[in-house]
């Protein structure tokens, strides 16, 4: 059984009269939002799919936690915007000049590419959410229970708690009304008037009154619980980083059972995703990462979801731009291909099915063999289309487009060693330096050419026999001497793609000219 089936089942099993399953997700827009991100709602995304395919009425929804506080300056934002550090992401200027926020920037980035992927969660902006005031009664409560949440968070903590501590605790931050940071300490709260009073390193002092107020927000251990509660919310995941013994969830599950007096949702901690090459974790405010946008300029949506539906959320893996891409792409087509085989496990057929984004089943082009065969046509479309036709592989045009501008970008930005280039001209000079032995190959292997054989098996098996040798290392070395010979000849490099391609791409009727020392 796939993993989100079950988390389906479990939450169908604990809750069986609930009408509508809650699943959430959420992310503070403190720079483009990663792909390690991206997991959190993937896997509230798979577990909603579940409960629907079992007739469950299901909100799927994702909450953007951009009245946080602007912390640091990322990387390749104007170091400037160090002076907008304390306010929340809402009120930060777009450092682009294209939105109306920081947050909207970063926020339209992000759902932008999630339509690629046809996920429609409902999202809620918590700036709007604090600023309509519906939280207000929660955050009085939360104000009149202060000295239990403190007992409850210093359970979780080593330290030694203090009476004097106790009694100046409050679970709030309040942004200043003067200069818009939250550099202030809350000086009182009164339950009778539900009136705060609080003084900012600016200067500014004032009093509020909480229930009007908007420019309070509850400490992040309190404001998840009390949003849980209010949004009634039946699973959510979170990262490694937030499920940790005395971590953000078990602290929160206590304030939600004892201060709102709601049940926490069923939780499944994810691990994190980083690049190849290094251990870190994604950042988004480090700039260390890759956005579902950049992904999405070389894989289609269908494979990125299937790289997180078949790994479990407790899974760590990487995920690379090199050779990794044509892995990923081969196995993605072995399944899909392969769907109905019992050859697939269970599960494995359930992840293809849940990281189905159409219902077209449309042949598509293979990736590896549109990157192979781009570099030799010198990316034109036309001659690619024409190459492939050759080969009896037709395609919807507009399919083979959009692979062949993602290989084609992969190439460009990610292995730029890929760019081969055919040469103009024979080159003579490397051909000079053959023994004869081996200028007998390459005439054998021109005088191939001209018999019109394209069928690759037979190809291969004549080009084999080019030179055989009664020793069988003897012979493998020979073969692999020719195919090196052949690229220097053809492309001026010691590699190439194989040699059908390399005949398919560059035609015949070139790659006899490349070959033919004869005047």
């Amino acid at each position: 059984m796939h993993w989100a089936q079950n988390i389906a089942n479990r939450l169908i099993q604990n809750d069986p009269s609930r009408q509508t399953f809650v699943c959430a997700s959420g992310v503070s827009p403190s720079g483009s939002v990663h792909i390690g991100n991206f997991r959190e709602i993937a896997t509230t995304y798979f577990v909603a799919k579940e409960l629907e395919k079992a007739g469950k009425r299901v909100r799927f929804i994702f909450s953007w936690d951009d009245f946080d506080r602007f912390r640091k300056v990322p990387k390749r934002i104007d170091p400037g915007f160090a002076a907008y550090i304390g306010m929340p992401y809402s009120e930060v200027p777009c450092p682009f000049g294209c939105h109306r926020s920081y947050a909207e920037h970063f926020e339209k980035e992000f759902e932008q590419a999630l339509a690629a992927f046809r996920m429609k969660p409902e999202f809620i902006y918590q700036s709007r959410e604090y600023a309509s005031k519906r939280y207000n009664p929660s955050i009085v409560h939360a104000l009149k229970k202060r000295k239990e949440i403190y007992d409850i968070l210093m359970d979780f903590k080593t330290g030694e708690a203090s009476e004097e501590q106790r009694e100046s605790f409050f679970p709030v931050h309040v942004y200043c009304e003067a200069c818009g940071k939250d550099t202030t300490v809350v000086q009182s709260f009164d339950e009778r008037t539900e009136k705060l009073t609080y003084r900012c390193i600016c200067g500014n002092r004032n009093e509020l009154p909480v229930p009007e107020a908007t420019n309070v927000k509850l400490h992040w251990k309190i404001d998840w619980p009390m949003r849980w509660s209010i949004e009634q919310v039946a699973f959510e995941p979170g990262g490694r980083d937030h499920s940790s013994e005395t971590g953000s969830y078990n602290v929160s599950k206590v304030i939600s059972e004892s201060i709102f007096g709601n049940p926490p949702p069923f939780y499944v901690p994810y691990e994190f995703i980083t690049m190849k090459g290094s251990h870190a974790k994604m950042s988004s405010s480090s700039g260390d990462n890759y956005t579902p946008a950049d992904l999405l300029n070389v894989y289609a949506p269908e494979q990125l979801l299937f790289m997180f539906a078949k790994y479990r959320p407790d899974a760590a893996f990487h995920i690379g731009m090199d050779d990794d891409v044509l892995r990923t792409y081969a196995e993605y087509d072995r399944v899909r291909d392969a769907a109905a085989s019992e050859s697939w496990s269970d599960e494995i057929k359930e992840a293809l099915e849940l990281s189905r984004v159409t219902d077209t089943q449309e042949k598509t082009p293979r990736f590896g063999l549109v990157a192979s065969l781009l570099p030799l046509v010198n990316f034109d479309g036309t001659l690619l289309r024409d190459v492939l036709s050759r080969m009896g592989e037709t395609y919807d045009p507009d399919r083979l487009e959009t692979v062949a501008r993602r290989a084609e970008h992969w190439i460009r930005h990610w292995n730029p060693e890929k760019q081969i280039t055919v040469n103009a001209n024979p080159n003579a000079a490397y051909y000079g330096t053959l023994s004869r032995t081996e200028r007998e190959w390459v005439k054998a292997f021109r005088d191939l050419l001209e018999t019109g054989t394209i069928d690759e098996e037979r190809l291969m098996s004549d080009i084999y026999a080019i030179c055989r040798d009664e020793d069988k290392k003897t012979m493998r070395n020979n073969q692999k001497r020719l195919f090196r010979i052949v690229y220097r000849l053809v492309l001026s490099r010691d590699e190439g793609p194989r040699i059908p391609l390399l005949v398919q791409g560059v035609g015949p009727k070139k790659l006899q000219t490349l070959l033919d020392f004869r005047s």
